[in-house]
């Protein structure tokens, strides 16, 4: 229980610095002025103000300094600045990774197959998918622990190429090209002179 609560303020401690708190930094240092910085990130003056002089409080640290109407930073608004232009960027490209993520643009096709033959078919159809979507990684996968169907019902794969279709809810079948069992014979064989043979189980 005393852990639980220690834990319970070690998080409220790491909610002081946001990162709203970063952007108005970064703000302020390109536009040169409160006034200019809450214009350019669509707030009121009063409102940044209001922001930051809680940060300063809760920190127990001025950030910046003010002479006349120039602001200068402090070693921890320095600090800060740094931060900002390092962590800020970070942000920035993991919203756009997830964006593309959200969209199909970006992550793993794990493809599963169970037809040896179709692995030729695979690799033609592939290319211009991998042309149009060059952040999607394709993964084919040829052994599975309990099946193709297995992996696909245990989200292993997320398609499933089979010779062998099985009806079953929560499955759709896409038929993708005709498959054809060709028996090779000799010419001297009995079974030459058959135009198709059936197979019995």
């Amino acid at each position: 229980m005393a852990l639980f609560h220690q834990s319970m303020n070690f998080s409220h401690g790491v909610d002081m610095l946001e990162r709203h708190h970063l952007h108005i930094l970064r703000a302020i240092k390109e536009q040169g002025s409160l006034t200019a910085a809450a214009d350019t990130l669509y707030l009121t003056q009063s409102a940044i103000s209001h922001a930051m002089k809680k940060l300063e409080s809760q920190l127990g640290i001025s950030l910046w300094q003010k002479s006349g109407r120039q602001l200068h930073f402090t070693r921890a608004g320095e600090y800060l600045l740094t931060l900002s232009d390092r962590m800020l960027p970070q942000f920035e490209h993991a919203e756009q990774q997830l964006k593309q993520f959200a969209q199909g643009q970006r992550g793993t096709l794990r493809i599963g197959m169970e037809c040896h033959p179709c692995y030729q078919w695979l690799l033609k159809v592939v290319e211009p998918f991998l042309h149009q979507w060059p952040d999607v990684d394709v993964d084919v996968k040829q052994k599975f622990q309990f099946g193709g169907l297995g992996a696909l019902f245990g989200h292993d794969i997320d398609v499933l190429v089979t010779p062998d279709p099985l009806l079953k809810p929560g499955i759709e079948y896409v038929s993708v090209f005709d498959y054809e069992l060709v028996l090779v014979t000799s010419e001297r064989s009995a079974l030459a002179a058959f135009d198709y043979v059936e197979l019995s189980k």
